[in-house]
């Protein structure tokens, strides 16, 4: 399903590409020219942006005419088909591009997720996203998220309060954030979950003995801390693992009983998938 939005930003994007005009194509393919392409899959992983290359095309040209043979969240093979698109020779070319640029990203986001969340099987640990996404595409990179089978953390500064060190250290510790915190949220009358980071053993004793929050943050902790960390809370609050974890180190942080961890990497570094859509 796509996220609110999408129609306004396939608009921009496609205003950004063509400008007034894609010239090569209108100089050199007739305006009554029929053709089809196919989506070739060149890298292995997993496919995400069908449904949105589907709802870029017919953004643009509502008489193009999609074949899918694999869907959002298919594990993919080089040689693989995803698709054929059929119509106008000048429309397919026009967003050939837009199509591909979402493609490869949301599919290199998903095939990364997956990896992680193969990594941490059977522990019943769940792995999260960020809010280290492209600015305006947020709702994009998290969807590929999903797709992936990942889990999506917070969308915005809106939806959670989470209290980072930053925060905490500028509000005059972790006990007094979150009075101010709880404070806050019954004075607007807003029912938001509360999430504090700690960054020791120290300030995870802080928050237990502060209490009124959802979950605690354990970042940059070692796999023999973060598992002390996990028993001492256990059953009272959520608990979240962060901070430079790895495909190599990712199993022994889910092994500790975390409930989740987040990876940044998910959406800021991720290499895009090969793709690319060749005429038939």
């Amino acid at each position: 399903m796509l996220p609110p939005g999408t129609d306004e930003l396939i608009d921009r994007a496609l205003r950004e590409d063509i400008g007034d005009g894609d010239h090569t194509t209108l100089s050199t393919i007739p305006a009554d020219a029929r053709g089809a392409a196919r989506l070739l899959v060149k890298d292995q992983g997993v496919l995400a942006g069908v449904e949105l290359a589907q709802a870029i095309g017919h953004r643009f040209d509502p008489d193009l005419h999609f074949r899918v043979f694999l869907e959002d969240g298919a594990q993919v093979v080089p040689g693989d088909v995803a698709f054929t698109v059929m119509g106008s020779s000048r429309s397919i070319l026009i967003v050939e591009r837009l199509m591909l640029n979402f493609m490869q990203r949301m599919s290199g986001i998903a095939t990364l997720t997956s990896r992680f969340v193969k990594a941490v099987e059977g522990t019943g640990c769940r792995v999260l996203d960020t809010r280290k996404t492209t600015p305006g595409l947020r709702a994009i990179e998290k969807w590929a998220v999903r797709i992936g089978g990942g889990h999506n953390h917070r969308h915005g500064l809106y939806d959670m309060v989470m209290i980072k060190d930053n925060h905490a250290d500028m509000a005059g510790g972790i006990p007094r954030a979150i009075a101010s915190a709880r404070a806050y949220l019954t004075a607007h009358q807003l029912d938001l979950p509360i999430e504090v980071e700690t960054r020791s053993l120290a300030e995870v004793e802080q928050v237990l003995a502060t209490g009124g929050i959802q979950r605690i943050m354990l970042d940059n902790f070692t796999p023999e801390l973060m598992a002390e960390a996990v028993q001492r809370i256990a059953g009272r609050y959520e608990t979240e693992a962060s901070g430079g974890i790895n495909l190599d180190t990712v199993r022994s942080y889910a092994e500790t009983g975390v409930d989740f961890v987040s990876v940044g990497a998910l959406t800021h570094s991720v290499p895009s998938l090969d793709l690319s859509l060749k005429a038939m």
